[in-house]
């Protein structure tokens, strides 16, 4: 993941400030707020690695005929993220 766990907390404070300031949102805990918004921040943001991972074990299935073909790894890896991407309905 691109951001640490504690600016991923520092992010999700600032947003929860926010939207408080701004009245956009009332809460009696304001925790248990925070912690819901980490927790959507980090499933968001680890997204990108959960599918770099997926490329990868989909291109180690393929490596073989990658080989035989000469395609290039990289250039593989960012179509396949690309598909994966808009499989996922991620924007990344």
């Amino acid at each position: 993941m691109i951001f640490s766990r504690d600016y991923i907390g520092y992010l999700a404070r600032r947003t929860v400030k926010h939207l408080i300031d701004a009245k956009m949102i009332t809460t009696s805990n304001l925790k248990v707020v925070e912690g819901r918004v980490t927790q959507g921040l980090t499933e968001e943001l680890s997204l990108e690695d959960r599918i770099n991972e997926e490329v990868r074990v989909i291109l180690d299935t393929y490596s073989e005929e990658m080989r035989k073909s000469g395609a290039q790894y990289a250039e593989m890896f960012k179509k396949v993220k690309t598909e994966l991407a808009k499989k996922y309905k991620a924007v990344l």
